[in-house]
């Protein structure tokens, strides 16, 4: 029996800790596996990957859970549940940390701004690190220091035939570029090794909230900004319903408003010259942007952000910020299905772009901004309309677009985007998939095929 040779726990649908491993934040996904292991170490995963490969099960891996497309979940089948496994231990004089599996970003930051460093992450704290690390990764970090799988150094793999190998540039080369970007295709990863950099402990950041009357303007001097930013300068736009938020007046509560989500990873002295045009945009309603700790602007956008909502997203790559683009988000802001809906620009280029785009299996190294159209709901009712709000400003969007898109904003209706989402790196993605997982084990993921030979 499996439950007597691991360390960790085997739960069944009943059973304490069954319904904990199958809840996870994005509401829209209740499905119910035929049982559960609670990792708590590689061994562990080496057990469960066995297992189900010997007896033919549907097989799901969790990370931290956060995925929109809810695919650590499986139907049926054995979910390897990896949340217990949350060790982070930092080499402050290697400025390196190695992490495990089931740790969240917040649990990462926080042990390594112990020490004044950081890697670059995403920006939501309870998002876990190893999904956001496969899919590519980034966050306000990452036009100083890249994505975050340009800061992996190594990882330990439990690979398909259910082997734990290591891989890094001499190690297994091919399966350490597949996993920079390659998501859960390739294994099921133990450990991750970061490279770390000096950031904070207090960095200027913050938001800038303008009314919404003024957006077309407003994003087209973003637009100029943002083009002449240093790589220490990050810009996020965010257009929405006003939260209830202590810091904007009680009238706009509810209201269209633009944002602008600013963080400054260079020396705090620097950060007012920096930001000065793009403060000289417009009139703001509220303006919020300050030192602060790094690790209190990474939970920033977590009381937005969480569990136990339904959410659906859609998402583009963008080169450059078109007028006509600003015309269709301007529109479909105007009707935005319920007050949790938003749309955001993330701004990428700097670092990020100066890798090449077949260096690691993540290939979008054009993009310098990523749209993500990001519907959110509580009431049944809302589930329609908010998804075709989502699909109507994507299909809008398109033809402003690059065509590419970033696997971890991809919803569980876009299996046909899969090449789309790695590009020119596909084909080599599909002939490591039939190196390393021919029988397509590891398939509840956006999911690579296996290349088939022919003859």
């Amino acid at each position: 029996m499996l439950g007597t040779r691991c360390r960790g726990n085997v739960c069944l649908a009943g059973q304490a800790g069954y319904d904990e491993a199958r809840t996870i934040w994005n509401a829209m996904i209740d499905r119910r596996p035929g049982a559960v292991v609670r990792c708590h170490g590689a061994g562990d995963v080496v057990k469960a990957v066995q297992f189900a490969r010997d007896n033919g099960l549907l097989l799901s891996v969790r990370g931290g859970g956060h995925n929109i497309s809810g695919n650590a979940v499986c139907e049926g089948g054995l979910l390897i549940d990896l949340s217990p496994m949350r060790s982070v231990r930092v080499d402050d004089k290697a400025r390196t940390a190695r992490v495990e599996p089931g740790a969240t970003l917040g649990e990462f930051d926080k042990e390594a701004q112990a020490f004044g460093l950081a890697t670059p992450l995403g920006i939501n704290s309870t998002t876990g690190v190893a999904g956001l690390t496969l899919g590519g990764g980034f966050g306000w970090l990452s036009r100083k220091y890249g994505f975050t799988v340009d800061n992996l150094i190594s990882a330990d793999v439990v690979t398909a035939d259910g082997e734990l190998v290591h891989a890094n540039t001499t190690e297994n080369p091919d399966l350490f570029w597949a996993l920079r970007g390659g998501g859960g295709n390739f294994g099921v990863v133990t450990s991750f090794e970061f490279k770390l950099h000096p950031v904070g402990p207090d960095l200027v950041s913050g938001l800038i909230v303008h009314p919404f009357a003024h957006a077309r303007e407003l994003l087209a001097g973003y637009r100029r900004v943002a083009a002449a930013a240093s790589d220490d300068l990050t810009i996020w736009v965010v257009l929405r319903k006003a939260p209830p938020l202590p810091f904007l007046p009680e009238e706009v509560h509810g209201k269209e408003i633009l944002v602008f989500a600013v963080c400054y990873a260079g020396e705090p002295s620097r950060a007012e010259e920096a930001l000065e045009p793009l403060r000289s945009l417009g009139e703001p309603i509220a303006d919020v942007v300050g030192v602060q700790p790094y690790s209190a602007w990474q939970t920033a956008f977590d009381p937005l952000l969480t569990p136990g909502a339904f959410n659906y997203w859609k998402s583009h790559n963008f080169t450059a910020l078109s007028d006509g683009l600003f015309e269709i988000l301007s529109e479909h802001t105007g009707t935005l299905p319920t007050d949790e809906c938003e749309i955001f620009i993330g701004q990428l280029g700097g670092a990020s772009s100066r890798v090449a785009p077949d260096a690691t299996a993540y290939p979008h190294r054009e993009a310098k901004f990523v749209m993500n159209v990001h519907t959110r709901w509580r009431d049944q009712a809302d589930e329609q309309p908010s998804i075709d709000w989502a699909r109507a400003i994507f299909a809008a969007a398109a033809p402003h677009a690059t065509g590419g898109v970033y696997v971890n904003f991809m919803p569980e209706d876009e299996t046909e985007r899969v090449a789309q989402a790695y590009g020119g790196n596909h084909a080599r993605l599909a002939a490591l998939k039939a190196k390393y997982d021919p029988g397509n084990l590891f398939r509840l993921n956006q999911n690579i095929q296996p290349e088939r030979k022919s003859g």
